[in-house]
């Protein structure tokens, strides 16, 4: 018998009688041939006021599973939802936690939590998109691997200050390309996006070469003044990260590989620039006009989170702040 299958009825009045008995877990899961994990769990999530019944044990299951099936059913029977969370995991590399929290905010969609999510992927209705996400994530593992392993010395995430993490400091700064095609060579768009203020400043570059990077990153702290930190994912083009550090005078902080949703700023910033640079199309068409005039959009567009003021307007507020300083 597995040690870890779940447990039976029977199972559950034959536990009822051994606690009454005075056996202890680890005797329970000798006697009923389950790991002790297996009997610490069933004993956690079934005891009611201190006590262990088998009877009602076996209700609480049912409702639980019951109420697991219901939980996904109703992602199933709402086939807009359906459609919306499995685009945003596989197309746009989205997790379960951010999907319920995007859903939350959204309207014209039912608002389901992450678990519930889990539960439909897990679920019979959800195997084919288990499936899927699982040969997804392989294949980026094996398309970054080499660019992953080739950055030394970084300081991930997890060391980025908390007033960067909460959005409570101006100057806290995340990076990241869009790219061409694949047909269309390697010009790219070389994305910042400020935390707070949720200004975005967008250039073109060719080649996405490191001296690429630290000129566009001069031009950024010229323009827009001091950065506090720089937050990027793990792009071979990122590989001088100590000396762009030295050229903003601030830490550079890596997300862990594979976890680009990390600079969630930059990602959904990246969502609003796809309205005018489709994926698939060709950076390169775009002129530096263009270019200027959609990040203008994007940064004159009145944002609720703002207080309904714009990127633009709140950057030069933290600008003023800054020169009287």
């Amino acid at each position: 018998m597995n040690q870890y299958q779940h447990l039976r009825k029977t199972d559950r009045l034959e536990l009822s009688i051994l606690g009454r008995k005075g056996y202890t877990p680890a005797e329970i899961a000798t006697e009923l041939g389950r790991h002790i994990s297996t009997i610490y769990r069933e004993l956690k999530r079934n005891t009611v006021k201190g006590e262990y019944i088998g009877e009602k044990a076996i209700h609480k299951a049912y409702v639980r599973r019951k109420y697991a099936t219901y939980q996904a059913m109703c992602i199933v029977s709402d086939m807009k939802l359906r459609e919306y969370i499995e685009t945003k995991l596989l197309v746009d590399d989205w997790s379960p936690e951010q999907i319920a929290g995007r859903l939350a905010q959204e309207a014209g969609f039912a608002k389901v939590s992450a678990p519930t999510i889990y539960k439909y992927i897990r679920s019979p209705y959800g195997r084919q998109l288990e499936y899927e996400l699982e040969l997804a994530k392989k294949k980026r593992t094996k398309k970054h691997q080499q660019t992953v392993t080739a950055l030394t010395d970084r300081v991930f995430i997890d060391q980025r200050p908390e007033a960067a993490n909460v959005r409570a400091q101006y100057g806290h700064w995340e990076g990241d390309f869009i790219v061409s095609g694949k047909q269309y060579g390697t010009t790219s768009l070389f994305v910042l996006h400020e935390r707070v203020s949720r200004y975005t400043f967008i250039r073109k570059i060719t080649a996405r070469t490191a001296q690429e990077v630290e000129e566009v990153l001069a031009q950024a702290v010229h323009q827009l003044g001091p950065f506090k930190s720089l937050t990027l994912d793990n792009d071979i083009a990122f590989r001088r990260h100590l000396e762009l550090s030295k050229l903003l005078n601030a830490p550079i902080f890596f997300c862990w590989p594979y976890h680009s949703w990390e600079k969630g700023g930059v990602e959904n910033v990246n969502r609003l620039i796809r309205r005018y640079a489709p994926k698939g199309c060709d950076i390169s068409a775009y002129t530096d006009e263009e270019i200027a005039h959609f990040t203008n959009l994007i940064n004159g567009k009145p944002r609720k989170i703002l207080g309904y003021q714009t990127a633009t307007e709140v950057l030069n507020e933290y600008k003023v702040e800054a020169k009287g300083a």
